[in-house]
């Protein structure tokens, strides 16, 4: 009777999960679902939830006719089945809900609070799904039955870095530039050393200035993630890292902008200075256009530097793998390091950044596998409808403001209905690539004049521009396959590691982290202002 019980939470969870996939494939929930942004994900959704239910509902039946015994099948599939199906379900909550609804609040807030609380905070859903397990932990606290399924959060976990290695290649690394290379790389390596010292004279676990050391030296949230296996930081440690992470970002969101108009700052050295000083993505392209919203040219140089910083991942987590052997207590031989002690999850990882740097899953000099094409073809074209709609604006003289450039590129979208090199150019590639990237430039800048309220348009002849630049931009499909599976992996792992951090451990570890990355982050943000300020004059953009 008890093993029946026990079973009662698959069965419901399972069915749960079916009737929700048969009402989503109805159509019923279509209109709640075009008010949130989640439409397109109407067939993964019942695909999903069709897959899982029945697995949930298989397993309950095997339990309930099967005595429960100490095999592979038993402990790796059967017993954490109802906890697997827990975090599934909370991780669909977050990804398909939850996430959305906060960015509709954001953007309600926007005019009131003067900026996006979920762009600031980074409230997506690695955020939000530690903060879901986190919740959970502390109030109700994890269910009996889900126990050991939420044991797996740190093996899937493992599963999205390792996907995560796809999204890098040695390639964009070089073509980034002398100064973004040198001048970031001194300071991911600085920082990270500078951290692993503080931890040391402030008596910090290893583990804690590990993760640390990462997150503050590399690219945030995604560095903690990726870091932490590798030098066994606890589930509230990397809490702390990225709440220092997202709390430093916030600061520097609003001090970077100031500072940089006071002393006189161009473009090109205030991006240079957000995408070294400035951790979290999001937050370099706030500051970005904060400093300057009138062209591009401050956040194109701002996420260059960002991107570079980014691709350094693989190398500090050799050195911080390497590191935490050492400091471990082990003797420091390519046996111990490499073989014994060095994680296989990260060869993994190492493997398909080999395998990206080699151009299998794209073109390795594309990054993440965006492509920008150029070439005359259906899939590149505006709308007709959208064609008649800037056809009129610019017959009545609709667009204000622009200069002789920026309409240029608008004339030149009227006459191809998308954006393109010139037709006689087409068998130059160099030629034909420049003129296309110059108009796709030229319209991007329009955009951001927009916003910054230099031009007027429509919102139709906005939606059109737009349009035509998101037409050029082709992804991968590999590329796009792996990453979303990369984003299921980390929604359930980090909702699982969030169910570990309780209010005890929270207390246990005390606010050295938060004094460590603010020394850590202060440093480098001083240090590579000046440095900034005396190397970086001017960066050509290719």
């Amino acid at each position: 009777m008890s093993e029946a019980r026990n079973n009662v939470p698959l069965f419901l969870m399972g069915g749960i999960m079916i009737i929700y996939a048969l009402i989503v494939n109805t159509g019923v929930l279509l209109p709640l679902m075009k008010s949130i942004g989640t439409h397109k994900s109407v067939d993964l959704q019942v695909t999903m939830c069709f897959i899982v239910g029945i697995l949930g509902i298989l397993t309950g039946i095997v339990n309930s006719i099967r005595k429960p015994q100490n095999t592979v099948l038993d402990r790796f599939f059967l017993q954490p089945m109802a906890g697997v199906l827990l975090l599934l379900s909370l991780a669909m909550l977050v990804r398909w809900y939850v996430e959305p609804w906060v960015i509709i609040g954001s953007k309600a807030l926007k005019p009131i609070i003067g900026f996006g609380i979920y762009k600031v905070l980074n409230l997506n859903y690695v955020v939000l799904g530690l903060l879901v397990g986190v919740i959970i932990t502390n109030t109700v606290g994890i269910p009996k039955f889900a126990a050991s399924g939420v044991k797996t959060a740190r093996f899937v976990l493992k599963m999205g870095v390792i996907l995560l290695g796809a999204r890098y290649s040695f390639a964009e690394l070089a073509k980034l530039g002398v100064y973004s290379i040198w001048l970031v790389g001194g300071f991911v390596m600085g920082t990270v050393f500078l951290v692993l010292w503080l931890g040391n004279m402030f008596k910090q676990p290893k583990s804690m200035t590990g993760v640390l050391s990462a997150g503050m030296g590399v690219c945030g949230v995604s560095a903690t993630v990726a870091v932490a296996p590798v030098v066994r930081a606890k589930s509230e440690e990397m809490a702390y890292t990225i709440g220092t992470i997202l709390s430093f970002g916030i600061i520097c969101m609003f001090v970077f902008p100031t500072v940089g108009k006071l002393v006189g700052m161009n473009p090109t050295q205030f991006g240079a200075w957000a995408g070294t000083g400035i951790l979290n993505s999001a937050q370099v392209a706030a500051a970005a256009l904060a400093f300057n919203a009138v062209d591009i040219a401050t956040l194109k140089v701002a996420e260059i530097f960002n991107i570079t910083r980014v691709l350094f991942l693989p190398i500090i987590v050799l050195v911080l793998a390497t590191w935490f052997g050492k400091e471990t207590g082990q003797k420091l031989n390519f046996k111990t390091v490499v073989i014994d002690k060095f994680p296989i999850f990260i060869l993994g990882f190492l493997l398909l950044f080999l395998m990206s740097s080699m151009g299998l899953f794209s073109p390795p000099d594309h990054y993440k596998g965006k492509y920008i094409d150029f070439s005359y073809n259906d899939r590149t074209r505006i709308t007709d409808q959208e064609w008649a709609t800037l056809n009129d604006a610019l017959d009545t003289g609709a667009i204000m403001g622009a200069d002789a450039t920026q309409m240029a590129a608008l004339e030149d979208l009227r006459k191809q209905h998308q954006i393109a090199g010139n037709f006689d150019d087409r068998n130059n590639k160099a030629v034909f690539d420049k003129v296309g990237r110059d108009r796709m430039t030229a319209l991007e800048s329009i955009l951001a004049q927009l916003k910054a309220k230099k031009i007027e348009m429509s919102k139709e002849v906005k939606g059109v521009v737009d349009h035509a630049l998101k037409q050029v931009h082709k992804k991968s499909k590999t590329i796009v396959t792996l990453t979303d599976c990369m984003i299921w992996f980390f929604a359930f792992g980090l909702i699982g590691l969030g169910m570990q951090i309780t209010k005890k451990a929270m207390a246990q570890a005390g606010g050295w982290p938060l004094v460590i990355g603010l020394i850590s982050g202060v440093t480098k943000a001083v240090l590579s202002f000046f440095v900034v300020l005396w190397f970086v004059k001017e960066v050509t953009l290719k």
